[in-house]
């Protein structure tokens, strides 16, 4: 059922009314679900065909909608990047979450012990030999354990344990506690995502799963065969399972597609997802020739990467800039003008900050808005 906010009911009314896309107040985050549903149905039917498992990542999409649509297509959970992320989707019901950042302060562990009592299937990620004995000493005797992933660096050299000896004497730890139960263990190569060129993507990801894969060997040496291997994104997810280590992938952006993911090359030359996620923004000043303004700057679309790319409402060639944080320019080839109250649709740069910026997606259906979903971990960085 959708929550309604002061933002959400500006366009509440326009919901199941043909035609209603082009009428939203703008700027919109919108979701279209005809392409969502193709790319969902799309990694799911790669994931069976290369007998992997999905467990997709929620900081793309912040969505407890998204997450149940997600695991209804045969997810067998959720990744979450921040404990306020796993508390916000255990609220609205999502199971079998997977806590893929460290949790490493007392207050942490608190917070942390109260999702594990409400949050079935709850797992979490440990890198750090005195953060496991801390946590160990926190969590309360006699209740069921609480399922571990080792973090393992396979080269992104953000979160994870180092191979080797650190790794073994981390993984015998976990193994030896009642409160901990020794799953398995996650690697994340973040740092190939966004290789553009496909075959240098490929033998570079394919360096960190032989790391990986040499990494289990070693825990199976010592009778601690990991039952899960956890790891993959969207930039990889059809290069990662070659070697057949992984059993999970942890895609996020698939489901949306962004301008960074777009410029990827991928193995057949053409990425197969589709951009669902777009922002509108309308036309608010055209004075000059070849420049127009829109309602959507840098408050509107995570200017870490490269500007929006305009995907309609707009002459071909026309270029989106920013002109600050509450406008947008468009250059328009050959001096021409946009129409004021012209609207505009743009492929995001980055997805998953840029739908941290709103509250709702507006669903839309072909050239209706059919639902407005809540972002329900919006700001949930803590």
């Amino acid at each position: 059922m959708t929550t309604l906010t002061a933002s959400s009911s500006l366009n509440f009314d326009l919901i199941g009314k043909p035609g209603s896309r082009a009428e939203l107040t703008t700027p919109a985050l919108v979701l279209d679900l005809d392409v969502f549903e193709k790319n969902l149905a799309l990694m799911k039917d790669f994931a069976a065909g290369a007998g992997i498992a999905l467990r997709p990542h929620a900081k793309t999409h912040k969505s407890a909608h998204i997450a149940r649509k997600q695991i209804e297509e045969g997810a067998l959970g959720i990744c979450c990047a921040k404990l306020a992320e796993a508390e916000a989707l255990a609220d609205q019901g999502i199971s079998n979450l997977l806590l893929t950042s460290p949790v490493v302060t007392s207050r942490g562990f608190e917070r942390l012990i109260a999702l594990k009592r409400k949050s079935e299937g709850l797992m979490i990620t440990l890198d750090n030999l005195e953060v496991a004995r801390r946590l160990a000493q926190a969590l309360p005797p006699g209740e069921a354990p609480l399922d571990v992933l080792l973090d393992l660096d396979v080269g992104l050299h953000r979160t994870g344990i180092q191979p080797g000896a650190p790794m073994i004497e981390l993984a015998d730890f976990i193994a030896q506690q009642p409160v901990f139960r020794f799953r398995g263990v996650q690697a994340y190569a973040g740092h190939v995502q966004h290789i553009e060129d496909f075959a240098e993507r490929r033998k570079t990801s394919l360096e960190c799963m032989r790391i990986l894969k040499l990494a289990c060997v070693a825990l199976s040496e010592r009778d601690m065969a990991p039952e899960i291997v956890s790891g993959g994104g969207t930039g990889t997810f059809d290069i990662d399972p070659e070697l057949g280590v992984l059993t999970e992938l942890q895609v996020g952006s698939y489901i949306f597609m962004d301008r960074q993911y777009l410029d990827v090359k991928a193995r057949e030359g053409r990425q197969p997802f589709e951009p669902a996620l777009q922002v509108m923004t309308t036309v608010i000043s055209a004075n000059h020739d070849g420049l127009a303004t829109t309602d959507a700057g840098f408050k509107t679309f995570a200017s870490d990467a490269d500007a929006p790319h305009i995907l309609s409402g707009a002459p071909q060639g026309s270029a989106y800039f920013f002109y600050g944080d509450e406008q947008g320019g468009v250059a328009v080839p050959d001096n021409a003008r946009l129409a004021v109250g012209s609207v505009l649709s743009c492929i995001v740069p980055h997805c998953d900050p840029t739908v941290n910026l709103y509250d709702h997606y507006h669903v839309v259906r072909g050239d209706t808005l059919v639902d407005i979903w809540p972002v329900t971990a919006r700001g949930c960085s803590q």
